[in-house]
């Protein structure tokens, strides 16, 4: 792309004008935030239990005494040899993420169907400190709508990020709220797929300020496994 080449007055003068348009953006995403925030909310009355480095754990478990739960649907399923590449770019962003959030009444987690063994293997080899669970046997993953058996695979469509989706494939990524109240019982209070876990990525916030932006060809095409950078 060809950018015109001005005087700084000019350059102000275009600049102030995103400032507006980057101002309707900033009030929007207040205006959405709130509109999240009264989402109603389901009651979790099936027992997941998940495979840890403790031993089996329940969703309540996953809390470990906080209120407020939020899971990362990694994909990686049995067989893989190595989780998603980007799902791996969205968990990069964790650790440093997790020191704040754990002091804010949240607890941050991965969850994926892969065995545990598979799973932690992985996680040393990419350097990640934190939790990572296997829902391997347990419906946690299809219910949440984030793995598909492959009657749905072969169907042509799965029923992914609250709609049909054409593409299809047995992992798909995603974000999951939860919240845990003082008697005990959870809740789902929000969930987001596709370009919404973008949320994660804090990356690409920053390559949008860049000149040449995300500079992609096709989607994250670009992206790599942080230990397969050349």
């Amino acid at each position: 792309m060809q950018h015109a080449v001005v005087s700084h007055d000019e350059w102000l003068a275009a600049r102030r004008d995103l400032l507006k348009a980057e101002k309707e953006v900033t009030h929007l995403r207040d205006r959405v935030a709130q509109q999240r925030l009264a989402l109603p909310w389901v009651r979790i009355d099936k027992e997941y239990v998940f495979d840890t480095p403790e031993g089996p754990r329940t969703l309540a478990d996953l809390f470990e005494g906080r209120s407020q739960l939020l899971v990362q649907h990694f994909m990686f399923a049995p067989g893989w040899k190595e989780g998603c590449p980007s799902c791996s770019f969205m968990a990069d962003h964790t650790d440093g993420m997790n020191q704040h959030l754990a002091h804010h009444d949240v607890t941050m987690i991965a969850v994926s169907r892969a065995p545990l063994a598979d799973l932690e293997r992985y996680r040393h080899r990419m350097g990640w400190q934190f939790r990572w669970v296997s829902s391997n046997g347990s419906p946690f993953n299809y219910d949440f709508r984030v793995s598909f058996t492959p009657e749905e695979v072969a169907s042509g469509h799965i029923d992914y990020n609250f709609g049909e989706w054409d593409e299809t494939g047995e992992e798909w990524p995603g974000l999951s709220a939860f919240i845990k109240d003082e008697a005990g019982d959870v809740f789902h209070t929000y969930s987001t797929f596709g370009r919404g876990v973008e949320v994660m990525m804090g990356t690409y916030a920053l390559l949008d300020l860049m000149p040449k932006g995300r500079n992609e060809d096709e989607g994250m095409d670009w992206v790599r496994r942080h230990d397969r950078y050349k």
